[in-house]
Formats: C-alpha cells, structure tokens, sequence
C-alpha cells in the first residue's frame, strides 16, 4: 500500500501566499503529490454582557467571505500557472495560523508557505507566522520569497 504524497500550502490572499501556492503546485508535479491548500481564520470575540460571555464582533459570514479568498487565490494562480494533472484540495480551518497550519502539515511531505503574509512590517524577510513554522513543524518547511520568483513561475 503506498501512502499518498502531500504538500501543505497556507494561504491568505497575499503575493507571497501566490507565490508559494505556485510553487507548491510545480513541486507537486514532480513529486506526484496532492496540493492541500489551507487558509485559517479567526474570529474575533467581545464581551456582551457580564452574564452572557462573549459574542461574535464580526458582523459579516467570516467563513464565507475566507473561503472567497481561498477560491479567488486558487483560480488566479491556477489561471496562471501549469498546473497539470496536479491534484487541488482546499481546507478553511478554526485557528490561530502557526500552530493550525502545523497541525495540518502532520504527516505531509511538506509545508509551504510565503516569506511575508498580509500583516507585519514590509522591511521584514521572514513574517512571524513563517517563522514559527520553520521552528516548529514537523516536516519539512519551504518559506518562498515572491519577490524572487517570476510571475509566472
């Protein structure tokens, strides 16, 4: 029985997340692997009353309007890029990025994700999320750098 391939790939909507969503279908290709594309969320709480507890902030469909996101990334990138017989799958999952992402890249062949998502300091090289992960994931950890791919990589 063999077991199947996977790459992880987070995603959010930023350039870095295309590219390293880019690059993880090319690797797929030569690896015969499954992109699992994954984004988090999470929603923000407020208290309501001191009986009540806490009560959602968010007055929109958070999950709705992340899983947009997603599709919006995946078509664009799959637009532009050859992606083959490649193999596409797609996860929103409850939760803080780092720790989410590396929970869901358990028994991965990797873990992908880009230098710089859509917080943080534009000066940085390495945004918190991805450097969390590439201490603490168990598998191995691709960062990709946008700004040193082509566009159409």
């Amino acid at each position: 029985m063999t077991s199947e391939h996977r790459i992880v790939v987070g995603v959010e909507g930023s350039g870095g997340a295309r590219a390293a969503l880019r690059w993880a279908i090319d690797e797929a290709r030569h690896r015969q692997a499954v992109v699992d594309v994954v984004t988090t969320y999470v929603p923000t709480y407020v208290p309501a009353a001191p009986d009540l507890g806490f009560v959602p902030l968010d007055p929109i469909d958070l999950v709705g309007e992340v899983e947009k996101l997603q599709n919006e990334v995946v078509a664009s990138v799959v637009e532009s890029c050859d992606v083959g017989d490649v193999e596409i799958r797609q996860r929103l999952l409850k939760g803080r990025a780092a720790e989410t992402l590396i929970d869901a890249a358990t028994g991965a062949d990797m873990l992908v994700v880009g230098s710089r998502g859509r917080g943080g300091f534009r000066g940085l090289l390495l945004g918190s999320v991805s450097h969390q992960i590439a201490q603490h994931a168990t598998c191995p950890v691709v960062i990709v750098r946008a700004e040193l791919l082509p566009e159409d990589a």
